[in-house]
């Protein structure tokens, strides 16, 4: 991960990546700062590279007026000149392109932008195909969507799988043959030279840089027609400065060893190619930093940065810490936690002196009064084997005319945290429980999380719970609301469930069962699994019907070395019955609660919308199943399920192409969003597109996710059991936007916690084999689905021992054909041609930076890896000097 600078002299220090070099022979001033600067323009002063932000006055005015656009910005991942933000309108995102445009704004930033003239939008050559012209969306799948879950924590069914980070189709790299480009493209009127930096880790290469083909503005873009244009915009203004403004990265000493520079600051490089590099004070730096620069050079370092000023290309910053070894599990993970801003301090004692002090704690004799008493009912959890915070259960009794109780059980949060008090304000900050490969960060403190809230067997504990009347079908006869007081006679894993409902009419083996209470019978839980699942097979197959969605993605498990923490394998997390048991229960229940609150309190309910796809994306991937003969229909959400479900066949080949094809119809999908109802005008607005549901809100988690203990207690005030939370409309909106944002970053911080175990065990284990599905063509280089591992990866052409490639069309579709050089002269070449949906066998191994690893393709007709004595390293991807 470390990237030394290896060809600084391409461009002056201080020169941002993808920026002009044309501010001046020097660089960019002598300090950020520094008033004695020899590098003054003529005039006296230095020369701004980034405009001045306009007033407050005059952004509002131009918002309200529609001359300005706000937006939250993305930043390519692996493009970093390349920004977007979506358009208000749902068609093709706003471009911004280069650092200038971008004027300091990072990425998830809520920012203003103005539209540049039409003469300077995005030329999208309908031939070229790269088709990078969206940027590179890191989307999530709202949870209701997907179903799977991370496995290794105490997360739960549909309604806690992290909703999926999906890379874009094309993104892996500064360009699609694995080179980074230098491109000449008019900006502002001043010609600007991007030129390929290998101090940010890039791909390095000595073929000739070639011209980047998506974009071209060498012809006046007026004489094109409309679709092909790409409204383009720069950054006015920050409205909220969203991205934690901190960094994971690596200490260099400055170029210039005369520069006055020199002596006062190093250079902080970012291990996210989206901050900028940041200038910090050499005595934040580690005393012997500047003589023995190289013994720094694999530790990695928190940087927050503290200002960025209009003159200077780089930020300036003060290092926060230093993390310990880069590629390591504790320092990389400590550092995404920081990079998005996820509290993982212990709690203060002013937080822990609000919860009981005098332990074991016990329910107060005044709560059996306000509460029904269902400690004698046969009522369980079924949970991951690992959970230790258990937010639900469920009951299920059989009534004499044929129908059932069913009962969801919550934990009552809201009863240990009251209102307004230290822990309120840290659970509300928090909004979320992070959950990462090896260990939780909490939302609340874990004598709350893991003891008194936690629905552990055999005592006694407070629950809100949701009990219906329901008929064998589903059919809900009679709801009950109500504050209760359960005993769970038992902990089931999801294993112990899928083997009951395996076994309907085997007695499963007491020593194959954990402890059931004496109360109740092995026997009678068995039967209420049978009948919680024969319910909920109903209750799903109507969703399906009634028009939901599901995309499920593959979803990695980690098995990890006790002694070392490391990975020792993965597998693909298996979705069951008994997932799908539970997830059908916690879904029934939130929307009954959404009704309910929604009902009494139209103008104060935190609701959780879901908007329809984007439709410029959608319409692309409408165009793309037509060129490829996929019969799929995108008229609605449960057009699109059943599409999915009907298309393809049940072979290894079909299942690939399904697991592709979702792949691809996530793209368009939008996030899932906490929001109050008084403050969104129009009803439609509020609908669920994944669940095609009005109404939807979350409930049944309230030890992990901040929504739910609010809705909690909008539930306790719509029973009457307590006053309304004193919030009013746009208050509740502002807390529903946190727990969004707070949701996303927890998201990412899944994601890349996967991320970084699995690339720990490509270095630790690989290489590693497995069949990939293509899923994109270019010009010198595919994109494959792993199917072992549900990973995505590029397969470069110049890093295979190939004579030649070639890229054509077919058609409109993409076509690479691939020669490979013969493994001895007696043989001919063989000829491999890659397209969509292609089954290819491919290697994943780690490169020689820590936590890189590459995929490559194995050559046809052999056994072994790939021949690849020929070259002592595949060169794109990056080996990195």
């Amino acid at each position: 991960m470390s990237h030394p600078d290896c060809r600084l002299n391409l461009r002056p220090l201080g020169t941002p990546r993808g920026v002009s070099s044309v501010v001046g022979p020097h660089g960019v001033g002598a300090s950020p700062g520094d008033k004695k600067s020899k590098n003054k323009s003529i005039r006296g002063k230095k020369k701004s590279i980034f405009e001045t932000y306009m007033s407050k006055e005059d952004i509002s005015e131009g918002l309200k007026r529609g001359t300005l656009i706000q937006g939250v910005l993305r930043i390519n991942p692996k493009k970093f000149h390349e920004a977007f933000i979506p358009s208000p309108d749902g068609d093709r995102d706003i471009f911004i392109d280069g650092v200038v445009a971008r004027n300091r704004a990072l990425n998830g930033d809520l920012v203003v932008v103005r539209l540049l003239p039409e003469e300077q939008w995005k030329v999208i050559k309908p031939e070229s195909n790269d088709k990078e012209t969206e940027g590179a969306y890191e989307l999530d799948l709202p949870e209701e969507l997907c179903g799977s879950h991370l496995p290794q924590q105490s997360v739960k069914g549909y309604n806690d799988s992290p909703d999926v980070i999906i890379e874009a189709q094309f993104d892996d790299s500064d360009s699609e043959d694995g080179h980074g480009n230098t491109q000449n493209v008019l900006v502002d009127g001043v010609k600007k030279l991007s030129v390929c930096v290998h101090d940010k880790g890039k791909e390095d290469s000595d073929t000739p840089v070639t011209k980047d083909e998506s974009t071209s503005m060498s012809q006046d873009p007026r004489a094109l027609p409309e679709k092909s244009l790409q409204r383009s915009a720069k950054v006015v203004y920050i409205l909220e400065k969203k991205h934690s403004r901190a960094a994971t990265g690596f200490l260099k000493l400055l170029a210039d060893k005369n520069s006055e520079l020199f002596r006062k600051y190093a250079l902080f490089s970012p291990s996210d190619h989206r901050v900028p590099r940041i200038y910090v004070p050499l005595k934040d730096c580690p005393q012997d930093f500047v003589t023995r620069p190289k013994d720094y050079a694999n530790t990695l370092f928190i940087c927050r940065i503290v200002d960025w000023k209009e003159d200077s290309n780089f930020a300036l910053g003060q290092l926060a810490k230093s993390l310990g070894q880069a590629g390591e599990i504790e320092p990389e993970t400590e550092g995404i936690l920081t990079e998005y801003g996820v509290d993982f301090s212990d709690f203060s004692s002013e937080v822990l002196d609000c919860l009981p002090q005098g332990l074991p704690w016990t329910i107060p004799p005044e709560e059996f009064s306000k509460r029904r008493d269902l400690r004698k009912d046969c009522i369980f959890t079924i949970d991951p084997s690992t959970a230790r915070d258990l937010d639900d259960a469920l009951s299920c009794k059989p009534l004499a005319d044929g129908n059932f109780e069913v009962g969801v059980h919550i934990a009552d949060v809201s009863y240990f945290v009251p209102e307004g008090s230290p822990l309120d304000k840290v659970a509300a900050e928090r909004a979320t429980s992070v959950y990462l490969v090896q260990k939780v960060v909490p939302m609340l403190p874990r004598l709350l999380c893991e003891e008194l809230c936690s629905l552990h067997p055999m005592t006694d504990k407070l629950t809100f719970s949701v009990i219906w009347t329901l008929t064998p079908e589903g059919k809900i006869l009679r709801e009950w609301f109500g504050r209760t007081v359960i005993r769970s006679c038992t902990k089931l894993s999801y294993e112990h469930a899928q083997s009951m409902i395996e076994s309907p009419t085997e007695k499963i083996p007491e020593k194959e069962l954990p402890p059931i209470s004496p109360e109740h019978t092995s026997e009678e839980v068995h039967r209420a699994v049978l009948n919680l699942h024969g319910i909920a097979k109903e209750l799903r197959k109507q969703r399906f019907v009634d028009g939901a969605l599901r995309l499920d993605q593959l979803k990695l498990a980690f098995t990890l070395d006790h002694e070392t923490g490391l990975p020792q394998g993965c597998h693909i997390y298996e979705y069951r019955d008994s997932n799908k048991l539970v997830e059908e229960f916690m879904l029934l229940a939130n929307m009954a609660v959404a009704h309910k609150t929604h009902r009494t309190f139209p103008e104060r309910t935190l609701l959780r919308r879901h908007p329809p796809p984007q439709t410029k994306m959608l319409n692309d991937l409408v165009e793309f199943c037509e060129q490829m003969g996929l019969p799929m229909d995108f008229s609605s959400a449960g057009a699109l399920n059943k599409s999915l479900t009907e298309t393809f066949g049940d072979d290894k080949y079909s299942l690939a192409r399904k697991e592709v094809l979702t792949n691809m119809c996530s793209r368009p999908m939008q996030m899932a969003l906490y929001f109050c109802s008084g403050v969104l005008q129009d009803q439609t607005q509020f609908r669920h597109y994944a669940l095609n549901v009005p109404l939807y809100t979350h409930f049944t988690s309230p030890i992990r996710r901040f929504a739910d203990v609010l809705v909690h207690r909008l539930l306790a005030a719509a029973l009457g059991y307590g006053e309304l939370p004193d919030l009013e409309p746009e208050a509740l909106q502002k807390q529903a936007d946190h727990c969004n944002d707070r949701r996303m970053a927890s998201k990412r911080v899944q994601e890349l916690s996967t991320g970084l175990f699995f690339a720990i065990l490509v270095k630790e284990s690989g290489p590693l084999e497995s069949e990939a599905m293509v899923l994109g063509v270019l010009n010198q280089a595919f994109d494959v689905l792993v199917l072992r591992y549900g990973v995505q990866k590029r397969v470069y052409c110049n890093a295979l021992p190939l004579q030649s490639h070639h890229f054509q069309k077919v058609g409109k579709k993409p076509e690479l054909t691939l020669v490979w050089e013969p493994e001895d002269t007696e043989q001919e070449p063989v000829q491999q041609v890659v397209t969509i949906f292609s089954l290819v066998e491919v290697v994943l191994q780690a490169e020689t930076a820590a936590l890189k690893y590459s995929a490559l393709l194995k050559r046809p007709g052999t056994n072994g890896l790939l021949g690849l004595q020929n070259k002592e390293e595949p060169d794109a991807g990056g080996p990195e000097a």
